[in-house]
């Protein structure tokens, strides 16, 4: 891969990146630490964190499971005792369960919104208060294309995902003028764990995880309240929804077989993914369940 020159907003910054054992977070890992960044990865997965942080210079992990308040600031309480104040954080931990809305399960429900909406509100605030004092930092919270453009089969995800972008950029206008900047960045379908037995292409923009890394460093320096990847996706999406009319989209959409996450995933290629969600989806649950009966 060819690197851009070192930055030196990132050289020696600590960065922060969630759902770093895999996929985006990993990627991310990589392209910060080629930029002298200290990185540290939170993940719910702490084996498999720790395993990927072994073979990154200058990266480090802890258990984080994002949608837990204290879980964030024994994190974030970890990382500043070793490194100092926290420079970035990129918000990147996200779950994406599929198929019809009717027969997803409310654990799976509270799953997506507590890890993809809260997840995202609790890391902005374990991180952003100290920024402000510090008249200084950096905020990237992952979002996805869902949070712009509604697709069958995503109802709920789509539901988490608007959620983010509206976050960011609400956050970003709250914390104007402090010195801390919010950004969002909007993949288009990834190929990771996450879109594993899904039929990819065929009229869906696509990308790779070191793609969305990419954009994610890019950030430092534009700024951007909203990075689509591709760039072009976001920008196309809303003249679209402008000025073509939902009838024309639909004759579109069905030429593209959008209703693919409904008819079209391949329970075997994605089931080490789904098995994972299941687990965490349990886990999640019972741990709901503890805090409401202690």
């Amino acid at each position: 891969m060819q690197l851009a020159r070192r930055s030196k907003p990132i050289d020696g910054a600590t960065v922060i990146i969630t759902g770093g054992a895999r996929g985006i977070g990993a990627k991310t890992a990589e392209l910060f630490s080629q930029h002298g960044a200290n990185v540290w990865l939170g993940d719910v997965d702490a084996d498999i964190a720790e395993q990927t942080a072994r073979n990154i210079p200058r990266c480090r992990s802890a258990r984080l499971d994002v949608t837990q308040r204290e879980s964030w600031d024994e994190f974030v309480g970890h990382v500043r005792k070793e490194s100092g104040r926290v420079d970035i954080l990129v918000n990147n931990a996200g779950v994406m369960p599929l198929g019809a809305f009717e027969s997803e399960a409310e654990s799976t429900t509270d799953l997506i919104l507590d890890v993809n909406v809260r997840g995202v509100l609790n890391g902005m605030r374990a991180v952003i208060p100290a920024m402000v004092t510090h008249g200084g930092g950096h905020v990237v919270n992952v979002a996805s294309m869902a949070g712009m453009i509604p697709v069958p089969g995503m109802v709920t995800y789509n539901a988490s995902k608007f959620a983010a972008v509206g976050a960011s950029l609400a956050a970003r206008t709250e914390y104007a003028g402090t010195g801390v900047t919010v950004c969002a960045v909007l993949p288009s379908a990834v190929r990771t764990e996450l879109s594993s037995g899904v039929q990819l292409g065929g009229g869906m923009p696509t990308v790779d995880p070191e793609d969305v890394a990419q954009a994610i460093l890019k950030t430092l320096r534009t700024k951007a309240a909203r990075t689509s990847v591709p760039e072009w996706v976001a920008p196309g999406w809303a003249l679209v929804d402008a000025l073509v009319p939902e009838f024309v989209q639909r004759v579109a959409r069905s030429l593209i077989d959008d209703r693919r996450a409904l008819t079209a995933l391949d329970p075997v290629g994605r089931s080490a993914y789904l098995d994972r969600i299941e687990r965490q989806s349990k886990e999640h649950a019972a741990e709901s369940d503890s805090e409401l009966n202690a």
